[in-house]
């Protein structure tokens, strides 16, 4: 099956933030590489508001048709949450395409493998248990599935960035919040490990990291 990626990027060829007059590349993998299939440019209008951000995404998401996975340098605000919206896994990377388009094919199959689908599961959510330090727990997700992955969990939540550090109880690390770790703006740190379950803390990286 055709697996599709959606790259935003510069005229130098690598991701840059939405915010920037960019071109979108829908990359497509065929016998063993990557080809580009389509792509359309956007400039961003800063003087139409919030109104013009929204019409955008919307032509955004038009020409990406099928395609869920969407990458950019920096996907926040009212692109990060059309794209949402739209069931779109979204990733922040830095550089070429052919530097991350693997990694991130390899990631998203794993992802799927590993998030059985069973009965459905309640969305758990963090909780706050002093001063910006928050605490969930994605075993029961992880192990049972439901329909529910731990990146429509955390996602959502580490995206706001509304939060100092998050504590998180799983079965695994997931392959996506690791590649988040590597290329983007968190860190984690690994708590203890035990046979079945796994505590980190979930923080963001600071400009010197």
């Amino acid at each position: 099956m055709a697996f599709d990626i959606a790259v935003y990027m510069g005229e130098s060829g690598e991701t840059i933030s939405m915010s920037d007059p960019g071109k979108l590349v829908v990359h497509r993998k065929r016998q063993g590489h990557w080809k580009a299939c389509r792509e359309k440019e956007f400039r961003p209008v800063p003087a139409e508001g919030m109104s013009g951000l929204r019409r955008m995404m919307g032509e955004v998401l038009e020409f990406m048709g099928e395609c869920r996975v969407f990458v950019g340098q920096t996907v926040t605000g009212i692109p990060y949450f059309e794209l949402e919206k739209y069931n779109c896994t979204v990733w922040e990377m830095q550089g070429k395409p052919g530097e991350f388009l693997d990694h991130i094919l390899d990631r998203e199959e794993e992802e799927q493998r590993l998030e059985k689908k069973t009965p459905l599961l309640v969305m758990p959510e963090p909780v706050e248990v002093g001063e910006g330090r928050f605490q969930i727990s994605i075993k029961e997700v992880q192990d049972c599935g439901g329909g529910i992955t731990s990146k429509q969990v955390l996602q959502p939540f580490l995206r706001r960035g509304e939060f100092f550090e998050l504590e998180v109880s799983c079965s695994h690390i997931p392959p996506w919040l690791e590649a988040e770790f590597t290329g983007g703006t968190l860190k984690g740190e690994v708590l203890s490990s035990d046979p079945g379950e796994i505590k980190l803390v979930v923080t963001k990286k600071c400009c010197a990291d």
